[in-house]
């Protein structure tokens, strides 16, 4: 079972890559259709998120893959907002949210570790 959810993790994180890097070579294989305009940024967040999944499917990586999504995800959208070209009312307060979510959940990913270390 856990080589089953590891290779799972795996193929998941290499396909949010493949979404992430290269959005518009994916989408027709994959979808049947080119994907261009908004696509693009949606299929970004969607590669930015099975990359979070496939490390929250790890062992004990939980809190990571959700700290790498809201890292990510953060840093991307604002980086869409920046350029401009897919600006909508909401896209700050995402940033501005996730932005929180992500020292939350990196504040508590420092903890565990150094209560992981404080244990040995």
């Amino acid at each position: 079972m856990k080589k089953v959810l590891v290779l799972a993790a795996l193929i998941e994180a290499a396909t949010g890559l493949a979404l992430l890097v290269v959005p518009a070579l994916v989408g027709l294989p994959l979808l049947g259709a080119e994907l261009t305009g908004v696509s693009i940024p949606v299929a970004r967040v969607a590669g930015i998120a099975l990359i979070a999944l496939g490390i929250a499917c790890l062992p004990g990586l939980a809190l990571l893959g959700m700290l790498t999504y809201g890292a990510l995800v953060t840093a991307y959208l604002a980086y869409v907002g920046i350029r401009g070209e897919w600006a909508g009312p909401l896209l700050w307060p995402a940033v501005v949210v996730h932005s929180v979510l992500t020292l939350l959940l990196a504040r508590a990913w420092f903890r565990s570790r150094r209560n992981a270390v404080n244990e040995k």
